[in-house]
Parts: structure tokens; sequence; C-alpha cells
């Protein structure tokens, strides 16, 4: 691998809609050379398109299949193969399983499936899943979202950044951001559910995962409705001595 410097660019990091300034999750992670689209929320296509064309894009790697994570693959798909763009081959696209059939079930407007994977050469993700892209090295872990989600790790030279994707507190995550440089982790509940599952991280949340983790520092992102960023920060470092910072849209981070 490269020693190149991973650079992380904040998309949208808004839940479970877009608002006026903030689109929902979705982020360009590059490095060598390589760029990545982690998560196609809903609006976030528009504002990759100021760091890189869709079609130059090295791979898309979507965490899970909630529409403010994936939505914006739909549209994807007609500039790739209906508009002004010309990929010289389908774009990478790592997703859960059945990605490929969710997204031929809403695009297909015939009695002829949607040419999906003439967009997309989709990879059905597994735990602990590994990939090389460019310089990059993805490893995936299978988290705890009440649907199959996944967590990603991405590591060039000494530099690995953990993007939590949506998850309540587990060990494949825990275990996923061992000693990393940054760790991008939702902080999406206020606080834990009276009853039923847990599916999501509260701030306090992602700051014992840093710790239990040793990541270097923290992000916190997919921030939910009942709580400012800053409070979400204040809350995190309560259980986080390191670095604590907000994954606001437009943000661009060096990692390592």
């Amino acid at each position: 691998m490269t020693n190149a410097p991973l650079h992380l660019t904040v998309l949208g990091s808004a839940t479970p809609y877009p608002s006026v300034d903030n689109p929902c999750s979705g982020y360009l992670v590059a490095g060598g050379g390589t760029r990545i689209w982690v998560d196609a929320g809903t609006g976030t296509l528009g504002p990759l398109q100021r760091h890189v064309r869709l079609d130059r894009l090295d791979a898309i790697w979507i965490s899970h299949l909630h529409a403010d994570h994936s939505a914006d693959l739909l549209t994807a798909y007609y500039g790739l193969l209906y508009a002004d763009l010309r990929p010289a081959a389908p774009i990478p696209l790592f997703g859960p399983p059945g990605t490929a059939d969710r997204l031929a079930g809403f695009l297909t407007n015939s009695g002829t499936r949607s040419p999906v994977e003439s967009a997309f050469a989709v990879t059905e993700l597994t735990d602990g899943h590994r990939a090389t892209v460019g310089t990059l090295e993805l490893t995936a872990r299978a988290v705890s979202h009440g649907i199959p989600a996944f967590a990603l790790r991405v590591a060039t030279g000494g530099a690995a950044l953990v993007y939590s994707g949506d998850t309540a507190p587990c060990p494949g995550l825990t275990e996923l951001a061992a000693d990393c440089t940054a760790l991008l982790c939702e902080a999406e509940s206020s606080r834990p559910p009276a009853d039923g599952p847990r599916v999501h991280h509260t701030p306090e949340d992602a700051g014992a995962t840093a710790t239990a983790a040793g990541a270097r520092r923290l992000i916190v992102t997919h921030v939910g409705r009942s709580l400012t960023p800053r409070q979400a920060v204040a809350r995190a470092a309560t259980r986080y001595a390191g670095p604590v910072e907000y994954a606001a849209p437009g943000t661009g981070l060096a990692i390592g």
C-alpha cells in the first residue's frame, strides 16, 4: 500500500431526510489517487460532483439499504447510462446482499428488468469481506441495525479510517475500529429506546466505542434531529478523552 494520506470529505450527514443545507449520509474517501463514494444518501450526488465526476469514481460502498444511505444510487444509475457521462466500465459497487435486485425493483418500468449491472458491478458484502480498490484496502464487518448492515475500515499506509454505518454498539464495530486513526461514528439517538432492540448509537455510545477501540480521533456523524451537533460532540466527549469533532457537511478532513 502507498503511504499517501487518507482524506475524508463529508458530502452530507443528516438523518432521516436532508435539511436545507445538509444532505443525508454520504462521504468521499480518497487516498493515493483512489476515490470511493461511501454511502449514497439522499442529496449527496450533487456535492460529490464538486470533487469528482461520477464516472471517474473507483468504487461505491454502501453500508445498508435504508434510503438515507443509498437513495442517490437511483439517480446515479440514470447519470451513468442515460446522460452525458461515459464510464469505461460498470462502477464497482459494494453493498449488502440483495442490492442489485433492490435497485432493479425500483428502476424497472416495463416487463424487462432494468440493466442495473450495466451501471454497477455489484459485489455483495459479508462479515469480514476484504477488497483492494486502487491504493485502498477495504474491510467490512457486520453490525447491529436490524437489517443487513456493515461498517467499513479503509486503510492505506499507516492510516485507517473506520466508518460505523448505522448500528447499535456491537463487538464487530469495536473490533474493526481497533487502533484506527479516526472513527467516523453515528450518534443518531438522544437516548436508548425504552423498549425494543437498539439500532443506533447515542453520543455517549460513540465515545465509549471510540475508547474501547483505542481510536485516536472521533468524528460524530448522522446526528439525530433531537440533538444539535454541539450537544453530540459534548456528550461523546464525556466517554472519550481524545479529540472529538462533528462531520459538518462540506468539511474536508485529513486522516493520518
